[in-house]
């Protein structure tokens, strides 16, 4: 089983202690139900501990080149299993959750990476279906920075950044206008906008914004660890959308 990020962790115990299921978790970040289980029971039993990044994971195994189904020399762990794995990339579910389902259901051998470049190797093939997701009132929130026009301040042009969110449910919003896109200024945005809206939703969907997200991945980003503090202050859980893929918050 690969390690789960801080983040991931954070969000699992958060949506767990806001009644959600262990399946309902399990859907929404796309990791095993099984997996939300493991962490959730060990959270219980463990003390609380300060968490300053990943734990190490197993020793690799040696790279193995995908240049189709069958690869010169040693064949990829993943051939025998491709139909259940292309059926898993067109459900939309991500490499470390299919890692995960392997794993639990077809006693797959092979290695987090060997999945993921399998899984990468697909999805330059087939397209990524697009699914409309309907959601609850206060359940979410979609949040993104643009930019505005040039204005002049002190005869000099200077060109502000806008922030914006959106409830889901209701698509009511909130906007503020900044002159940088600091984490510091992500914050103190976030929390005029809970002020506005009288309350604060359990998850929040972004794009990989540079004030939030330090390292935008396709299957593990890396929140910054003064908004996963400030998640954690208020309850709710940041939900980065995949890189180049804005339709995810659709």
């Amino acid at each position: 089983m690969n390690q789960l990020n801080v983040s991931l962790q954070h969000s699992i115990t958060t949506l767990a202690a806001h009644g959600w299921s262990h399946r309902r978790i399990a859907r929404e970040l796309d990791i095993h139900r099984e997996t939300v289980g493991r962490h959730l029971r060990l959270a219980d039993s463990k003390p609380a501990k300060v968490l300053t990044g990943v734990e190490p994971a197993p020793a690799a195994k040696p790279a193995i080149p995908l240049t189709g189904s069958l690869v010169a020399g040693r064949q990829s762990l993943c051939v025998p299993l491709q139909a259940v794995i292309e059926s898993a990339v067109q459900a939309g579910l991500s490499a470390q959750r299919i890692y995960q389902d392997l794993i639990c259901d077809h006693a797959f051998t092979g290695g987090y990476h060997s999945v993921q470049r399998f899984v990468r190797q697909l999805l330059q093939t087939q397209p990524v279906p697009f699914v409309r997701m309907e959601v609850a009132a206060g359940a979410e929130a979609q949040v993104d920075f643009g930019q505005g026009a040039w204005v002049l301040v002190d005869g000099k042009r200077k060109r502000p950044h806008l922030f914006r969110i959106v409830l889901s449910h209701s698509r009511k919003g909130y906007s503020e206008v900044v002159w940088q896109q600091t984490t510091e200024n992500f914050i103190r945005c976030l929390e005029n906008a809970f002020r506005y809206f009288g309350g604060v939703s359990r998850t929040l969907v972004i794009d990989n914004l540079r004030a939030a997200v330090t390292r935008a991945d396709w299957y593990d980003p890396e929140l910054n660890a003064k908004v996963e503090e400030f998640c954690r202050h208020y309850g709710t859980v940041m939900l980065p959308t995949r890189p180049a893929m804005p339709r995810h918050k659709e």
